[in-house]
């Protein structure tokens, strides 16, 4: 069946097709928005694009993709990246025209894998990207308190799901589980109030091929004269990206390498501008921030609030230029996330050319990335290909006769927190307290805290830590010897306490100084104090016998340091004697060359002025070197006159 029908896709349907009942597809809702009887409704259901075979899918998202690459173009979009996070937290997926109505409010262009398939390369500052589209969405989502949140959901409940931004139809020649989807945005008010005849409208609006208008050379823009037929407008604005283009809906016929007719679009003209606009670090335009927070004065502030006074002029001015093919477009599509951005395309300026209030203007019904010319394409494309849905709709309509009778699930009920008790408040308290102490070796103030607010040798920390529960194993890891001791001579600490990994604090000790702490307490409590065996604790030793190995230590390491110290003194010593004998072996040669075998070499200037200022005093060498300067001006001086 599914090869009969792309065998079938492949031929005009329009004569057979028939307007499905929307009420019987399923809607893609966006999680806030679903309540708790809404939260068993069916999945969506999975749309591909039009291609000859289904190659794979997305079973997340519900998507169906007619190639690999497509699927992974997929998994980096943020739409692929939100709904991973709306199934961690146990939420329903959204589809793309829900995700795009979440962005609506942003700022900021989807950075998303488009960046490195600019047509312009993006500014590298060296520093972290900058923040998604996915990124802000999901903070923004975070501020947002319950009352405000359930408020929003209940008025969006009342007003309905709304449209589905696709229409689909259904056809005899195609396999009765295959849908065929058009977006609703490229129909008119009027075509779109009339759904009766939409069948009609879809057969007038194909096109046969014609030959391409002819253009400028100098960018693409072609004589205001010319009649280039029914086109669209496509523009995006964001993130200091602006990308427009004017393309034909009359395809233009072409042959592919392998001889088989193929249909593309035909681009009347189109232009892209980037400007660095945006805070690369913090994000956000410059004029947003200047607005909240005044104007600020540095070298980049001051650029980028430069670049969106041109961008905007930029934008202007192409539009103005593109004025005659925008009026006379069939639609206009703009996507222009944020009030500057809108501001710069909708005004209001002298000589606007898109207006708010114009019934030719759509957004974007699916998801959106970087403003280029690709991004464009792809959107065109997007906008007047086909989809297809396979879905079993026997099967889905018991799933909705399921979910009519089943009664309503119960409101989940959140469940708070069981609030300490005072022993855990104090607990924490002294937890705070103690470890700062133990870091900075406080010994004093560690033992006058115990013992004043009677803490107990068992005492572990709260909250819990895996690795060091108790003070003592925090002190062995820090390696802080004075404390080790302290704790377990004047604070009775218990050295066989074990952690989560079953280690005692003597196991956590990383030098051989704060190990000696252990065994110097063992010898001062004595064997009865703590089963110093099952601690880990090796031989006692007296306080005297550690302090004289510290400084035997102490002592070997000093002389080693010193032969050592001594040993790369002579070793640079003979490099350096070494060195020299070298240079004035090679100056000897240097001077003798050509000359008869034990001939004296000859001394220069600077040789004899070497040996008459040897052995004196660097006085003596100043005011000898300043005589031979004048005699020597003096000299020089004679030679202009005697010229």
């Amino acid at each position: 069946m599914a090869q009969k029908g792309d065998h079938l896709l492949q031929r005009p349907l329009y004569a057979t097709l028939s307007l499905k009942s929307q009420i019987d597809r399923p809607v893609p809702e966006s999680p806030p928005q679903t309540t708790p009887n809404e939260a068993n409704s069916s999945e969506k259901t999975d749309i591909e694009e039009n291609g000859p075979a289904k190659a794979t899918s997305c079973s997340l998202c519900g998507l169906s993709f007619t190639s690999v690459a497509e699927q992974r173009s997929h998994i980096r979009s943020d739409l692929h990246g939100y709904n991973l996070k709306q199934k961690i937290k146990g939420a329903k997926p959204v589809g793309e025209a829900d995700f795009e109505r979440l962005i609506g409010d942003l700022d900021e262009s989807i950075s998303g894998s488009e960046s490195d398939e600019s047509d312009e390369d993006d500014e590298n500052d060296g520093n972290k990207p900058k923040e998604s589209t996915l990124s802000a969405l999901l903070k923004r989502q975070a501020k947002v308190s319950n009352p405000e949140y359930d408020e929003f959901a209940a008025k969006k409940r009342q007003r309905g799901p709304g449209k589905p931004p696709l229409l689909w139809f259904s056809s005899p020649s195609v396999p009765d589980n295959l849908s065929l989807g058009v977006y609703r945005a490229i129909l008119s008010v009027e075509e779109q109030e009339d759904e009766s005849h939409v069948v009609e409208i879809i057969r007038r609006k194909q096109l046969q091929p014609i030959q391409p208008p002819k253009v400028k050379s100098d960018g693409g823009v072609p004589l205001p004269t010319t009649d280039i037929g029914p086109h669209y407008f496509l523009c995006m604005i964001g993130g200091g990206h602006f990308a427009a283009m004017v393309v034909a809906l009359a395809p233009k016929m072409g042959k592919k390498h392998t001889g088989v007719d193929e249909r593309s679009a035909t681009v009347i003209a189109h232009k892209t501008f980037h400007r660095y606009t945006t805070r690369r670090k913090q994000g956000g335009s410059q004029s947003a921030n200047d607005n909240a927070k005044g104007n600020a004065h540095s070298a980049g502030s001051s650029i980028r609030r430069y670049n969106e006074t041109a961008l905007v002029n930029e934008v202007r001015e192409l539009l103005s230029s593109w004025k005659t093919m925008i009026d006379t477009a069939e639609l206009v599509f703009v996507r222009a996330t944020g009030s500057t951005n809108r501001r710069t395309l909708f005004g209001p300026y002298e000589g606007q050319v898109l207006r708010n209030n114009d019934p030719r203007n759509r957004g974007f019904p699916f998801s959106t990335r970087r403003a280029t010319q690709k991004e464009l394409m792809r959107a065109f494309v997007e906008l007047t290909r086909v989809k297809q849905s396979t879905i079993d709709e026997a099967a889905l309509a018991a799933m909705n006769g399921s979910q009519t009778d089943a009664t309503p699930t119960p409101v989940p009920v959140k469940v708070k927190p069981p609030k300490p008790s005072k022993e855990e408040e104090e607990a924490t308290l002294h937890t705070s307290q103690i470890i700062p102490l133990i870091k900075r070796s406080k010994v004093p103030a560690l033992l006058n805290y115990l013992k004043t607010n009677n803490i107990p040798p068992t005492f572990t920390f709260l909250p819990a830590n895996y690795h060091t529960p108790t003070p003592l194993h925090l002190a062995a890891s820090l390696n802080s010897a004075l404390i080790v001791l302290a704790l377990l001579t004047k604070a009775g600490a218990d050295p066989t306490i074990m952690n989560e990994d079953a280690r005692v604090p003597f196991t956590l000790a990383g030098d051989r100084t704060t190990r000696d702490a252990f065994r110097v307490a063992r010898h001062e409590l004595g064997e009865a104090a703590w089963s110093w065996d099952d601690a880990g604790v090796p031989a006692a030793i007296s306080r005297a016998d550690a302090e004289k190995r510290d400084a035997q230590e102490k002592t070997e390491k000093a002389a080693e340091s010193k032969a050592e110290a001594e040993r790369r003194r002579a070793e640079t010593e003979r490099v350096r004697k070494e060195s020299e004998a070298e240079d004035a072996k090679r100056k000897e040669q240097r001077l003798g060359r050509g000359k008869a075998l034990g001939a004296m070499p000859v001394k220069t200037g600077a040789d004899l002025r070497e040996e008459e200022m040897r052995g004196l005093t660097p006085e003596a060498r100043a005011r000898m070197e300043r005589e031979r300067r004048a005699r020597a001006a003096e000299e020089r001086f004679k030679r202009m006159q005697g010229s």
